[in-house]
C-alpha cells in the first residue's frame, strides 16, 4: 500500500512493505521525514546522540508502556509542524491499532495532533484534539495532553477547559512530582494568570522544565512567557524568552514553534533567521557564546553564572557545540579556529 504526500520542500513518501513480515509483525518505511538523528556537517556520519523529539517520544512510550511502530514518526512530524504527513500517519495508525490497542492508538493519535495545531496556532483545531487525547487515562497521567489543552483552549479564550485541565494537573501534585510535571503545572497556571502571578508561574516554569533536562518544553515555556512578555509591552525583556526559544526549535528542527517563536520576535523589532538545512548545522548565538567562554577556560558554573543559565544548561549546549564541530572535548575546541565559532 503507497500513499505519498507532495510539500513545498520535498516529497514524502509513506510506503507499508508487506515484504518484510517477521512474527505478524509490520515493517514501516518512511521516506522523506526528516531524520531522528541528522547527519553532521563535515560529512563524518550520524551523531551518536538521540536528539531532544526523540527523547520525547521514547518518553512517552516509556511511562504508557505503549510503542507502536508509528510512535516516534508520528510525534516527530507532530512537532514539526507536518501537517500532511501527521495526518497521514495518524490515519495509518488508527487503521493498524488492534481492537484492544485502538483507544490508545486513537489517544496516541490525538495527543499528535494537539502538538501539530499548536506549533501552527491554529489552536481552535488543537482544543478538540486534546481534550479527546485526554480522555485516555493512560495518556493524561502524563500531564502531557492537559498541557496542550491548557495552552489551546487558553489561546481560544475557551477558560472553561482550560482551568478544567488545570484543575485536573493539581489534582496530580504530590510530594512525589517531578521537575516535569511541576513546570507542566506552573506554565499551564501562568496562562491562566496575570500580572505578578503570571510572572512568577512563568518563572517556576521555565526553573523547573530546565531541571528536568527537558529542551523542547523549556522552549515552548520561554515561548510562552516570551508572547506574554510582549503582550506587556517588555519588549526587551521578551526578545531575552524568544531568542534561547528560538534557537532551540531551530536546532532541533522544530520548525512550526520556531516559526512562532520567530514572528514573536519580529513582533518586538527584531528579526530572526529561519534555518535552513545549510545552516542546520552552524551554531547558534548561544552555542557561539557559550562555546567562545569554554574556549577561554571558564567552567560550565561560570558561564551559566555570566549568562543566567544553569550549568546543566551550558552542559547540553556544549555538547551540540561538540556534535556539530565534529569534536569530543574542551580540549579539541581549544585548537578550533574562533571563525567557526560565530553564530549563523
Amino acid at each position: 500500500m503507497n500513499g505519498t504526500t507532495q510539500s513545498q520542500e520535498n516529497r514524502t513518501e509513506l510506503r507499508l512493505d508487506y515484504n518484510d513480515l517477521v512474527a505478524g509483525r509490520l515493517v514501516i518505511v518512511i521516506n522523506g521525514l526528516p531524520a531522528a538523528v541528522p547527519p553532521l556537517p563535515n560529512g563524518r556520519g550520524r551523531r551518536s546522540s538521540s536528539s531532544p523529539l526523540v527523547e520525547e517520544a521514547a518518553a512517552i512510550k516509556s511511562a504508557t508502556g505503549y510503542a507502536p511502530a508509528l510512535c516516534t514518526p508520528l510525534l516527530l512530524a507532530a512537532w514539526r509542524g507536518k501537517e500532511a504527513l501527521t495526518l497521514e500517519l495518524i490515519a495509518a495508525m488508527i487503521e493498524d491499532a488492534t481492537a484492544d490497542d485502538e483507544r490508545r492508538a486513537t489517544a496516541l493519535a490525538e495527543y499528535a495532533r494537539a502538538i501539530l495545531y499548536n506549533g501552527l496556532g491554529r489552536y481552535e483545531h488543537a482544543v478538540p484534539a486534546a481534550q479527546h487525547a485526554c480522555e485516555q487515562e493512560d495518556l493524561g497521567a502524563l500531564g502531557r495532553p492537559l498541557l496542550e489543552l491548557v495552552e489551546s483552549a487558553a489561546r481560544s479564550n475557551d477558560r472553561t477547559f482550560a482551568s478544567e485541565a488545570l484543575r485536573r494537573l493539581d489534582e496530580r501534585e504530590d510530594a512525589e512530582s517531578t521537575d516535569w510535571e511541576l513546570g507542566a503545572r506552573a506554565r499551564s497556571a501562568a496562562l491562566l494568570s496575570d500580572g505578578e502571578a503570571a510572572e512568577n508561574h512563568y518563572r517556576q516554569a521555565i526553573e523547573r522544565f530546565d531541571c528536568s533536562q527537558s529542551s523542547v518544553h523549556l522552549a515552548r515555556a520561554r515561548l510562552v512567557y516570551g508572547e506574554w512578555l510582549r503582550r506587556e509591552n517588555r519588549r526587551l525583556d521578551a526578545r531575552e524568552q524568544l531568542r534561547p526559544a528560538h534557537e532551540v526549535f531551530s536546532s532541533a528542527g522544530v520548525e512550526a514553534f520556531a516559526e512562532r517563536s520567530r514572528r514573536e520576535l519580529m513582533a518586538t523589532g527584531e528579526t530572526a533567521r529561519r534555518r535552513s538545512d545549510d545552516t542546520r548545522g552552524a551554531l547558534t548565538h548561544q552555542e557561539a557564546q557559550i562555546a567562545r567562554l569554554a574556549q577561554d577556560g571558564f567552567s560550565n558554573p561560570e558561564i551559566g553564572a555570566q549568562l543566567f543559565i544553569s550549568p546543566r544548561t551550558v552542559q547540553y549546549h556544549l555538547r551540540k557545540v561538540f556534535l556539530k564541530l565534529g569534536i569530543t572535548s574542551r580540549n579539541q575546541l581549544g585548537r578550533v579556529s574562533s571563525s567557526l565559532l560565530n553564530a549563523a
